[in-house]
């Protein structure tokens, strides 16, 4: 939509709310709605928003600890810079449309660099200055529940999937879905976010979409967007999508993979036809800067506790840092070999990522490895859940944090500033689970202790 669409469209008295917004550390929508006739005051100029927007956990709290804002320097403002360039309908919502937001200091009016926009930019700019454009697709998976999540909530979650069999590929088990997933797939493509199709995953009440591939930064407001309609039309439609990485113990976990390949004047780098498999030196390099930085970088695309729960042997979640040819035991998949979409997927990301900050550090560690020029190793081949000591992904958010803290490469790519304000995310986020007596605890220890 552009804004004279808009401008059109609010003066027909077809639109009539704009939803403003940002994206939080949590790669969720957080924002205000405004009256059609006001967001056309504000274009060109400014909105506030209070900056605690970017030093919150996942359940709102606030935790100390943040240098950018705290109760001790009084929780100022941050402002919002619509980007016009984002502005779409909301088809399931009437008369909505949506922008997204730059997030700016307020007293110097730059880019805050812990914003997750900002963040996937910095490095979108990087691979520019290097003549390269990324190019990334992403893929969500997810639970659909019977009951809203405000009555599963209610009910002291006591779950019940969608469907009762594995949904994997089950054109019939999947049509029992169709009321929700059908308009989930209509209205993304009315917003202009280019899914390509759904799929039953590989457990009951699991499904996948997909998406088309795009610019880094469309890709990733594409998920952001997917997501947040996935779980409104969900309720819209009496059901809840959880997007947890690991919801039960025993069932499978939900990935966001991510597809990668960088493109220099209008065609797939990535592709060599004249080198084994149809792939570029370019690409050996930022393979190897994935392997290299992988544990490094698993905090962005792994930022909760329950987010290691998924790692897991014989669930198609990897454990190993190894890469291979089109074998989905390994964190790093080559796709495509000799053709000209070859590409690489990370498949470590579950789907409770931050697709902004997955995609900058995985961008980050593949640029590191072309400009140091780093040596592919041979590709694994064979299970990969064998090999479980040598490359393992760090096991837990712990190990993760260290990693990220120890991180050269993320330091200089993104600034201490952002490694420091994540890292503390983190430190909250294992503080708070510690904290909790689980359910677990009590039924193993309450007679045997």
């Amino acid at each position: 939509m552009t804004f004279d669409d808009l401008k059109a469209q609010i003066a027909a008295g077809g639109i009539d709310t704009v939803l403003v917004c940002l994206v939080d550390m949590q790669g969720r929508l957080m924002g205000k709605r405004f009256h059609a006739e006001a967001f056309l005051d504000i274009v060109g100029g400014e909105t506030h928003c209070c900056n605690y927007l970017l030093a919150t956990d996942i359940a709102m709290a606030t935790p100390d600890g943040y240098a950018t804002t705290s109760w001790s320097r009084g929780y100022g403002d941050y402002i919002l810079r619509p980007d016009l360039t984002t502005l779409r309908p909301v088809p399931w919502l009437d008369g909505t449309a949506m922008v997204l937001c730059d997030i700016l200091d307020h007293d110097t009016h730059a880019p805050v660099p812990q914003s997750p926009r900002e963040i996937l930019k910095r490095q979108i700019a990087r691979a520019d200055a290097m003549g390269l454009t990324p190019v990334m697709a992403t893929e969500l998976e997810f639970f659909l529940f019977r009951g809203t999540a405000d009555e599963i909530a209610r009910g002291g979650f006591r779950l019940d999937t969608y469907s009762t069999y594995n949904a994997d590929y089950h054109i019939f088990q999947t049509s029992k879905e169709e009321p929700v997933m059908r308009p989930i797939r209509n209205h993304l493509r009315a917003m202009g976010v280019p899914v390509e199709g759904s799929k039953g995953e590989a457990e009951a009440g699991q499904a996948e979409l997909n998406i088309r591939y795009a610019g880094a930064l469309a890709a990733a407001d594409h998920h952001t967007l997917a997501k947040h309609a996935v779980k409104e039309i969900a309720w819209q439609k009496g059901c809840a999508a959880s997007f947890l990485a690991k919801w039960h113990a025993d069932r499978v976990g939900s990935a966001a993979h991510v597809h990668q390949s960088l493109w220099k004047d209008g065609v797939n780098a990535f592709h060599d036809p004249v080198r084994p498999l149809g792939k570029s030196r370019l690409l050996d390099h930022y393979i190897a800067g994935l392997l290299k930085y992988a544990a490094e970088t698993t905090y962005f695309v792994a930022p909760y506790v329950n987010s290691y729960k998924r790692f897991a042997r014989g669930t198609f979640a990897p454990t190993q840092i190894v890469w291979s040819i089109d074998n989905r035991t390994a964190a790093f998949r080559l796709c495509g070999a000799d053709t000209k979409s070859v590409r690489i997927e990370c498949r470590v990301p579950g789907a409770d990522m931050n697709p902004y900050l997955a995609l900058a550090a995985t961008l980050a560690a593949g640029l590191k490895g072309i400009e140091d020029r780093l040596e592919l190793p041979a590709p694994f081949t064979g299970d990969a859940y064998d090999d479980d000591d040598s490359h393992h992904i760090p096991r837990t958010l712990r190990d993760a944090r260290e990693a990220l803290l120890r991180s050269a490469m993320l330091r200089e790519a993104m600034g201490d500033a952002v490694v420091d304000h994540y890292a503390r995310a983190a430190a909250w986020e294992l503080a708070e689970f510690n904290r909790v007596v689980t359910d677990y605890e009590i039924a193993r220890g309450f007679e045997q202790a």
